[in-house]
């Protein structure tokens, strides 16, 4: 049985980091500040994978960022904290709704969006935090608030539109359920 579940969790990680390569590697082309950002629509997807897929979601929104890097030629150094920080953000998410929140999630009133938009905003100032000392103290060329600006613009607005209706559709219509919800619960039972 145990096997099975190492089998499910990595089919999940590979579809999950599958979809991430196929939406981002398109719109690396459409650079902001070259070998450094870009427009990434791809930032909706941190919410879904942390909430839906959760640590297994983390790790391949992470994984598909720094393979993304790899492939479009804009490896750097700083890829590393572009790693850390992309697994780091969405697992703050999913920690929240799973450790913090008291809730269920849902985004069917105004102030679990209003939550939700809070607590994705925590997880982009966490990626800002990580990732502009590092380019900054790697690349002296690059423009530092512009890379600051771009990378909270970008994560920001794709995690609320297109991310919550995306959210909406995968939580009440689909049925989706936010993973790991219930942990203490399900070992102690």
């Amino acid at each position: 049985m145990k096997g099975n579940t190492v089998k499910n969790a990595l089919v999940r990680f590979f579809v999950l980091f599958a979809v991430y390569l196929a939406v981002s590697l398109p719109f690396k082309a459409m650079q902001i500040i070259p070998g450094f950002t870009d427009i990434r629509p791809v930032a909706l997807f941190a919410p879904v994978y942390a909430i839906f897929f959760g640590p297994n979601g983390c790790l391949a929104f992470a994984a598909g960022n720094l393979v993304t890097d790899i492939v479009s030629d804009s490896l750097r150094w700083s890829s590393v904290a572009g790693f850390i920080a992309n697994f780091g953000g969405p697992l703050l998410i999913w920690l929240y709704w799973t450790r913090i929140s008291k809730t269920e999630f849902s985004l069917k009133t105004p102030k679990s969006m209003l939550i939700y938009m809070a607590v994705n905003s925590a997880a982009v100032l966490f990626m800002v935090i990580v990732i502009v000392p590092s380019v900054a103290l790697a690349y002296a060329e690059v423009n530092i608030p512009l890379l600051a600006v771009t990378i909270s613009a970008n994560n920001i607005l794709f995690m609320i539109m297109p991310g919550i209706p995306l959210m909406i559709l995968l939580n009440d219509e689909l049925g989706f359920k936010c993973v790991g919800r219930n942990v203490q619960k399900e070992f102690t039972e």
